[in-house]
């Protein structure tokens, strides 16, 4: 989900309100806070248990949250995953350790990461796997040591390798419960053995993408196909400015104003010709129906 944000760089909180609200109204399965999307690593930790709480309250129980608690130290992340417990969310997520150990979450020190904040609360676990890497014992043993992990639940797969995902699926014998992190794979990591698809786009395009998946799982494969190369090519055209869009998208559709991502982040994206971004939208939802 993203996160709204002022002039100032921090949370607007009505506006995080109003997309809550917008995204759970529209039937969507659940909401994950404070990813790569949601800006969570470049909020400070007030703000950021603020929008777990902001957002917890809007839902009131309605559809399932995890929140991303991961942050430069373990510390600051088992503090992010009590507080989220006291929000009753569903699940807890989270990143390996950024910039001293292996972005992938293969490393020693990813997994002790990963147990220190898993072990913390009794929350059902996400660790958040980022492309591919040279795996701690091999692919299956990386996945061995992860289902040791206190309250291990799946993993959010952010990786367009579909033999990856197909590999820790079956090497999990059915014990992760797996989410593809990649919106231009939806549909073919499905095949792969995920369960659902968490992204960024899916704030935008959550109801057409929830009917093609749905559709695709009914057996109806041409119509994912045509979408799924419709949305790869919508997705491919808008992502050098791609916070300017989701600015401009968010706007249009829904009148939801997310404000300027926290710089650095997007500091180069140039704003688009309205109708551009108008009959963008409208060539991937009408490859819905």
């Amino acid at each position: 989900m993203l996160t709204p944000m002022d002039e100032n760089g921090r949370p607007n909180w009505g506006e995080l309100e109003k997309i809550t609200d917008l995204l759970i109204s529209q039937g969507l399965d659940g909401l994950y806070l404070l990813g790569s999307t949601g800006q969570g690593f470049l909020l400070s930790t007030e703000d950021r248990m603020k929008v777990a709480e902001v957002v917890s309250g809007v839902n009131a129980g309605r559809v399932p949250l995890i929140v991303q608690v991961g942050s430069l130290t373990t510390h600051t992340s088992v503090q992010l995953a009590k507080q989220a417990e006291t929000c009753r969310v569903d699940g807890i997520s989270s990143v390996a350790p950024i910039y001293y150990g292996p972005s992938d979450g293969t490393s020693s020190m990813a997994m002790k990461h990963y147990t220190d904040i898993a072990s913390a609360t009794g929350l059902p676990f996400f660790p958040y796997q980022l492309g591919s890497g040279g795996y701690l014992g091999g692919i299956t043993g990386f996945v061995e040591k992860l289902i040791q992990i206190p309250n291990m639940a799946g993993m959010k797969l952010t990786t367009n390798n579909l033999l990856e995902i197909s590999t820790i699926s079956y090497t999990s014998q059915n014990k992760l419960v797996l989410f593809s992190g990649s919106d231009e794979l939806m549909c073919q990591a499905a095949l792969c053995g995920t369960s659902g698809a968490i992204g960024t786009f899916y704030n935008l395009f959550g109801q057409e993408c929830q009917k093609v998946r749905a559709a695709f799982l009914e057996g109806q494969v041409q119509l994912a196909s045509d979408f799924m190369l419709v949305f790869q090519e919508m997705i491919a055209e808008v992502l050098p400015n791609v916070w300017t869009f989701l600015r401009q998208a968010m706007q249009l559709r829904y009148g939801v104003n997310i404000g300027r991502p926290v710089a650095p982040l997007g500091n180069t994206h140039k704003t688009l010709e309205e109708q551009r971004v108008l009959a963008m939208m409208d060539k991937v939802i009408k490859a819905a129906k």
